[in-house]
Order: C-alpha cells, then sequence, then structure tokens
C-alpha cells in the first residue's frame, strides 16, 4: 500500500486552551520491531484527550473541567499535568483510533497487512499483574492524524457492519466502562447507578451493564431521558432529582461514578452494605467529601481504575461482533475542525461520542 512521506496532524504544543491545537503537516511515523502503522480511518474525541491538554490531572488543578474551559485558557504553567508521567508534548493526541494497517514492522505477520482494526489505548507494558500502564494519545502519539504507530499486540481485528466512526466511539468508553463492571463484578440482577449516563462512558455503561442482566437506574438530563430509556435504562433519574430521596438509603449495589464533585457523598448514601463504588472520572469535580462512617460502617468498597484489566478489549470485541452491543454516535467531524468539535463534546448536549474523520477518507 502507497504511504506518503508527510500527513496532516492535529498537534497539541503543550497545555492550555484551543491556541494549542495546531493542524499541520508532519512526517508519517515508522513502524519499529512488533509494530503496525495504521491508516487512521476514524478518531473519537473523549474527556481525556481535553483534561490532557487542560493539565486537568495536575494536583496544581481541583476545579470541575468546565471550570477552566475558555478558549485561550492560561495553563502552560502547570505542573505535571499528564496522568502517567509528564506530558510529551509536542503530542498528537487521540485516544479513540479505528485504523487500516498499511505497513508492518519486523517481526509482524504479512497477513495482517489491509486488516480494519481498533486500537487499545490502555496498555499494560508489563504484564497485568503491574498495574502500570501506558496509554495512546497520553504517553505517545496518538490518532488525531492520518496515520500512526501502535505495537501489533494493541491492534485488534473486529469483523462486523460497524461504519469506521461508529467503531471509533468504542475503545476509551466502552473500555472504561468494561474494567469498572469488570472490577465491581457486576451481574445479573444488581441493581446499578450510572451518573453521567448520557456520555460516551455512561451510554455505553448502560448497555454493557444490562447485558450482564443488571437494574439499571441512569442520571441525565431532562431532554435526554427517553435516548437512555431507548439504550436500555430501566429507571431515569434527573440531574436535579434527590437521588436518596428517590432511590431511598441502601438500596443500590453498585454504583459507576465518573462524575464526583458535589454529589459524591450522596452516592455513598444510596449504596446498601457491602456495596460497591466505582470510578475512572471526576468531571464535576475532582475533591469530594468523603464521610468515613459511610465507609467503613457499610462496609463499602471504593474502586479506582485506570489501567485495564486483560479481558476488557477481547471482550469488547466479542460483543460487537456478535452484535450484543451498538455503537451511540452523536455526530462527525473532519480532523481540520477540531475546535469545533471538542466545543460541541463540551456543551454536553449529546448522547454518546463524537468522532472526527481524517482528511481522505
Amino acid at each position: 500500500m502507497h504511504v506518503s512521506k508527510t500527513m496532516k496532524a492535529v498537534v497539541t504544543t503543550g497545555h492550555g486552551g484551543y491556541d494549542c491545537l495546531d493542524f499541520r503537516d508532519v512526517a508519517v511515523p515508522t513502524p519499529n520491531h512488533d509494530e503496525v502503522l495504521l491508516r487512521v480511518l476514524a478518531a473519537g474525541i473523549n474527556n481525556t484527550d481535553i483534561n490532557t491538554r487542560l493539565g486537568w490531572y495536575s494536583p496544581d488543578i481541583t476545579s470541575a473541567t468546565d471550570a477552566i474551559l475558555p478558549g485561550t485558557a492560561d495553563t502552560q504553567s502547570v505542573k505535571n499535568g499528564g496522568w502517567n508521567e509528564k506530558t510529551p508534548f509536542p503530542l498528537i493526541q487521540g485516544t479513540d483510533c479505528c485504523g487500516q494497517i498499511v505497513a508492518l514492522g519486523a517481526g509482524v505477520d504479512e497477513t495482517r497487512l489491509g486488516e480494519r482494526v481498533l486500537v487499545q489505548p490502555c496498555m499494560r507494558p508489563n504484564g497485568h499483574d503491574d498495574m502500570r500502564s501506558i496509554w495512546m494519545a497520553s504517553d505517545f502519539d496518538g490518532a488525531f492524524a492520518q496515520y500512526v504507530v501502535v505495537p501489533a499486540c494493541e491492534a485488534f481485528r473486529v469483523d462486523c457492519d460497524w461504519s469506521s466512526a461508529e467503531l471509533a466511539t468504542l475503545p476509551c468508553a466502552y473500555g472504561t466502562s468494561e474494567n469498572m463492571l469488570i472490577r465491581a463484578d457486576v451481574k445479573s440482577g444488581d441493581k446499578v447507578l450510572i451518573t453521567g449516563a448520557s456520555g460516551g462512558v455512561g451510554s455505553a455503561t448502560i448497555q454493557l451493564a444490562k447485558r450482564r442482566g443488571a437494574h439499571v437506574t441512569a442520571i441525565t438530563s431532562a431532554h435526554k431521558a427517553q435516548a437512555l430509556l431507548d439504550l436500555g435504562a430501566d429507571r431515569i433519574l434527573t440531574r436535579d432529582d434527590n437521588v436518596s430521596a428517590k432511590l431511598g438509603d441502601n438500596s443500590i449495589d453498585v454504583v459507576v461514578d465518573n462524575v464526583a464533585g458535589d454529589t459524591f457523598s450522596m452516592m455513598l448514601t444510596v449504596l446498601r452494605r457491602g456495596g460497591k463504588f466505582v470510578s475512572s472520572g471526576a468531571i464535576a469535580g475532582p475533591v469530594v467529601t468523603l464521610d468515613m462512617r459511610d465507609m467503613y460502617l457499610k462496609d463499602l468498597c471504593l474502586i479506582g481504575c485506570t489501567a485495564w484489566d486483560k479481558p476488557v478489549f477481547p471482550n469488547l470485541i466479542r460483543y460487537v461482533e456478535a452484535g450484543e452491543i451498538h455503537p451511540v454516535l452523536a455526530a462527525t467531524f473532519p480532523l481540520s475542525e477540531i475546535v469545533k468539535a471538542q466545543e460541541v463534546f463540551l456543551r454536553k448536549s449529546h448522547v454518546g461520542n463524537i468522532v472526527l474523520i481524517p482528511p481522505g477518507i
């Protein structure tokens, strides 16, 4: 397959606002041993990409994401703004990638050329007994480009009738969700409460929890209620509802909460004795009030999730190929319109995921 020497990419130049997103020509990367070069067919947008650019993972920042969102926010002085090591700027972001294998590094089976694949963005370089992880687009260049290089073992072939844009909704959101449900051991009959249920992770969690046979209560804005019922939610609460009053104390087996902020303490109140609280995000604010009595007197289990467990991505590929889940694609934008796409994403008026399409696709 012919591959040009240069490509269009969005290069993030540092922590800051939209002015740090530079759409420009860069060299096409070359795959090394056990790596593959992908032509990016579609790349999803998620909170991780935006939070990394803003430096939100720094302990210096204690507010919600939307508190530091002005388009030219001055966060250049933020220290340790990445979630693993210092973010290696300049960096091509883009955690969610659907692509086609167009070139092989040494040691890669030649039959893989031409495969349409999804990239597992969370990689465990020391194996699954070590919690260290590295992430595409946070620790090395990602998919906001026409081409990207990834380890061959992290590129999973998928055979289905989903469009490439639909597949690009899957990796980060559904992987994050599946990992949380595995860690919390969600099973048939469990009563699960999902906050932020209209977003990428939330809408994925509705489907994946229902697939396990759980009873799902989803929290969202009123105008999105029907869309989440259509996804399989059994009950809808709005963000204005008093969750404890509506559900009753000690009524929920598992809370899946990527919102945090002021509602955190109420989530512990509704958990039953021995219940589980699982989280991989905190978009409404990372610093919360925890009444330790709620935790220890009720024997609660609080579970933090970043590194993905081994079954996560193979499970997702299997679910897609078996038709057990379906995509929730809110909109697509050309890669060159990344600023507009992220602005729409951050308004949170959509359900599901927003995806970027590189030039030439």
